[in-house]
């Protein structure tokens, strides 16, 4: 009966290995390559790599060094899974009062020239809450990735459009390349239009990146913004969820992506682009 316990958690690893091997196969294929695609790539790694060999790596975590490094382990992971469930409701402190006057839609990525999944969940997202306040102003905020065909904002600009908000209501803001940018950048934009940093503002993103986005809409000035959390498709969230909480310690560290390692890391992940979507 002891042996019956130990053979479920072996299937059950088994199992978690086979459901990862597949499921980062399929985000070559279904994703635009980033550093959650990365994460998860490295935690399947790690799983089936265990999984492959359990019995020495177990032999040697319970003894000597292999132990204190198991502990190690241990409590890094309990801190990043400490730090995804804060993300997973951080997003939602933050509430739309329903006296905002400019509607902010951060860009996700395009598939060539569309709209990816968790970028559409964002955009029908803003969709609702600009049809049901029709006074106010939406900005599409998003530049042009290297794997992309035109700027992110233009098309969720057209996106918006097709799906019936009038032209002169969306603005498209077409150069920023980061989260920090997108406010920047859509604050220079709003001032030519006759607001300021002191005007109410909604800003629509998916759930996990509502915190941070606060912070950088903070950082580029403006003083009354709330959050508009939408859903993450199913098949983005082991990524963007590892991919956040990665993030999320970048910015307690370094607050703007000005400082930092990160212009070097993005320029890795540029040249993995090169290889992945030639």
């Amino acid at each position: 009966m002891k042996k019956l316990p130990a053979k479920v958690g072996v299937l059950v690893l088994d199992l978690l290995a086979a459901v990862l091997v597949l499921y980062s196969v399929s985000l070559i294929f279904l994703s635009n390559f980033n550093m959650g695609n990365l994460m998860v790539w490295l935690l399947t790694a790690c799983v089936a790599g265990y999984a492959v060999f359990r019995r020495p790596l177990s032999l040697w975590f319970s003894a000597g060094a292999g132990r204190v490094v198991f502990w190690v382990l241990a409590v890094l992971a309990g801190v990043y899974l400490a730090l995804i469930a804060f993300v997973s409701v951080s997003g939602y402190m933050n509430p739309p009062t329903g006296d905002e006057r400019v509607i902010i839609v951060l860009g996700a990525g395009l598939h060539k020239d569309k709209p990816s999944k968790l970028l559409q969940c964002r955009l029908n997202k803003a969709y609702d809450y600009a049809a049901a306040h029709p006074d106010t102003l939406v900005i599409t905020s998003g530049g042009q990735g290297r794997d992309e065909w035109r700027p992110e904002g233009d098309a969720m600009r057209d996106y918006l459009i097709a799906k019936g908000l009038p032209a002169d209501r969306v603005l498209a803001e077409s150069g920023s390349t980061s989260t920090e940018e997108n406010f920047a950048f859509s604050l220079t934009i709003l001032r030519e239009h006759g607001f300021d940093e002191t005007t109410p503002i909604v800003y629509v993103s998916n759930a996990f990146h509502c915190y941070r986005a606060g912070k950088y809409a903070a950082l580029a000035g403006f003083t009354k913004a709330t959050a508009l959390p939408a859903a993450t498709p199913l098949r983005s969230v082991l990524p963007c969820y590892l991919r956040e909480a990665l993030a999320l310690l970048y910015y307690w560290v370094f607050k703007t992506s000005a400082s930092g390692p990160m212009h070097a890391m993005v320029g890795l992940l540029e040249l993995n682009k090169n290889f992945f979507y030639k």
